[in-house]
């Protein structure tokens, strides 16, 4: 049995297979280095990172729901001096690329962030969350204003050399909108979905079970809405598409690739497996030896409707 082709590439990124890690779900690599062989996925993703140190919301900030989880961290991070003294040598060691999610509550952070990760070598490349409010402009979020995207995605584009991924919000009215914005102002792939505002609710309290009280909704409960919004946008863009969204086996992925993805993330299934990714390309391997298909990309976008 010849055994298939995995390889893929996002933005001129070479990766070994299509299987990355959800930014939030993986920390900064090392936390799951003695659970599994980080050298068998195809790139890992960063904790969403800030120009300085961030503690995140109160307590209770995460909850089980039917089919997925709650989650109000609030961006807890270490900061990106501390990133660059304390978690990039052990990135060096590893030979799988990495992207660093950033975020940013003002343009100029964003701007600043990308600028210092240009000059680090073991960053393979960004992956821009516009899912924060703009605290200069009346706490608007980036990511649900199409002329917000495009001012935060182009000055990150124009401070970096390297490739630009912009993650998008499922909270808007028009997905590919937001996805148009994206590509205009520079951006070199698309990675979607971000989480889903939802709330749980304590019934003997009567109170929100979240101090936060909202929070963003993951795991299997979101994969329809999240295949549904990667179909549209990988038909309406012409740079890839990062699938992300309740993937917690090698079909669901491939469901999200058929839908028009290079490649996908996988989040959620991480915390109940920390081996969820590497058997995930395990599993995929497999299945296109067993179905006979030569290569990952003979699939990717290959949804008839």
């Amino acid at each position: 049995m010849i055994k298939p082709d995995l390889t893929v590439e996002i933005a001129g990124i070479k990766l070994r297979n299509p299987v990355m890690t959800a930014s939030g779900t993986f920390g900064y690599g090392s936390e799951f280095a003695d659970f599994m062989d980080l050298e068998s996925i195809g790139a890992i993703i960063t904790k969403g990172l800030s120009l300085r140190p961030k503690a995140g919301n109160r307590t209770p900030r995460i909850v089980e729901t039917p089919a997925g989880m709650l989650n109000a961290i609030g961006l807890q991070n270490v900061g990106i001096d501390a990133f660059i003294a304390d978690k990039v040598p052990f990135l060096r060691k590893i030979n799988t690329p990495v992207i660093v999610n950033v975020y940013g509550n003002s343009l100029e952070e964003y701007g600043e962030l990308a600028e210092r990760l240009d000059k680090i070598r073991e960053v393979a490349g960004l992956e821009v969350n516009i899912s924060c409010p703009n605290v200069k402009q009346g706490g608007i979020v980036f990511g649900t204003d199409p002329k917000a995207a495009y001012e935060v995605v182009n000055l990150v584009r124009e401070s970096t050399i390297k490739p630009v991924i912009v993650k998008l919000s499922p909270n808007v009215t028009d997905v590919v909108e937001m996805a148009h914005a994206s590509v205009e102002a520079g951006a070199d792939a698309i990675s979607l979905i971000n989480t889903l505002t939802g709330m749980a609710i304590d019934l003997k309290k009567r109170r929100p079970v979240l101090a936060n009280v909202t929070g963003g909704l993951s795991g299997p409960a979101i994969k329809p809405v999240a295949l549904r919004m990667v179909w549209q946008v990988a038909r309406a863009v012409k740079v890839p598409v990062i699938g992300i969204g309740g993937i917690t086996s090698a079909i669901d992925a491939l469901e999200f690739i058929v839908a028009g993805a290079t490649a996908v993330q996988v989040g959620t299934a991480s915390f109940l497996d920390p081996q969820a990714t590497q058997t995930i390309v395990r599993e995929m391997e497999r299945y296109l030896a067993e179905n006979g298909i030569p290569g990952i990309r003979e699939m990717i976008g290959t949804l008839e409707t």
